[in-house]
């Protein structure tokens, strides 16, 4: 195959993993809690024709040498975990994160997993879980009947119960923190995964090492900037028919050779 039919292979492959990863930024725009994506792109190895420095004679060195590369690919993927937009919702279950930290939910097996959304209710069981119905961690429990449901900046959490006159705190919110939070596996609904990239969960309490405090009544929503995602589509399609034109002349070049010769 020819060294340009194949450079601008891979550069159609990678430029359409990055129209992808910028398309499910702007899917969740609107989703609470959500960190984009970024694409991280590197070249490929290089076919070393000459060596940079190579005697030219007895005096000379060539100077840069003949180094063909033989295209790119998707090194990765990366979550930004810049802050999002707070939206005021005045529901006093929703919570969300001034600055670093994840909550964390227990999954049916035990596992524990994290999020940044803080769309909490109230199973019939009484316990505080998030959305898909994983209870909170550690476990909140809210009697029935209770009423003024108040979260401290630090995770203290209070309820007026009733025939009581003053309130009572119910337990205790903790956040956890990574060295490397874009090392988590993102699983889909707003949860990660601890990996050995993203190192083992730091908890504590909010406000306290590092870690964000907690408001109440507002959501946290998506960090994508809708402006710059529309940018970085133009920009990737202008470079997918840039990479389509390279493929269609070396083709054509193929083509005239097999012809001429």
């Amino acid at each position: 195959m020819s060294s340009a039919l194949w450079v601008s292979k891979t550069g159609l492959i990678a430029q359409d993993k990055a129209m992808a990863t910028v398309a499910n930024n702007l899917a969740n725009v609107n989703t609470t809690g959500f960190k984009s994506d970024r694409v991280v792109f590197e070249d490929l190895f290089y076919a070393i024709e000459r060596q940079p420095g190579a005697q030219a004679d007895q005096i000379n060195t060539v100077p840069s040498g003949i180094q063909l590369g033989s295209g790119v690919r998707v090194a990765g993927t990366q979550k930004v975990f810049t802050e999002g937009n707070i939206q005021t919702t005045g529901q006093p279950m929703d919570l969300a994160i001034i600055g670093s930290g994840f909550f964390q939910v227990e999954a049916p097996s035990g596992e524990i997993f994290y999020t940044e959304s803080g769309q909490l209710q109230v199973n019939a069981e009484g316990m505080l879980v998030n959305a898909q119905g994983l209870p909170l961690t550690p476990a909140i429990e809210v009697p029935q009947g209770a009423s003024r449901f108040t979260v401290g900046s630090d995770g203290i959490v209070t309820a007026l119960l009733p025939g009581e006159t003053t309130p009572v705190e119910l337990g205790q919110i903790t956040l956890v923190n990574f060295v490397n939070p874009a090392g988590l596996e993102a699983l889909g609904g707003n949860l990660y995964r601890e990996t050995v990239a993203s190192g083992e969960p730091v908890e504590g309490i909010p406000g306290e090492n590092g870690l964000g405090q907690i408001k109440q009544g507002v959501l946290e929503g998506s960090n994508v900037q809708v402006v710059e995602a529309m940018v970085s589509m133009i920009s990737i399609q202008r470079a997918y028919e840039a990479n389509a034109k390279v493929l269609d002349a070396a083709s054509s070049m193929k083509q005239f050779l097999n012809q001429t010769v």
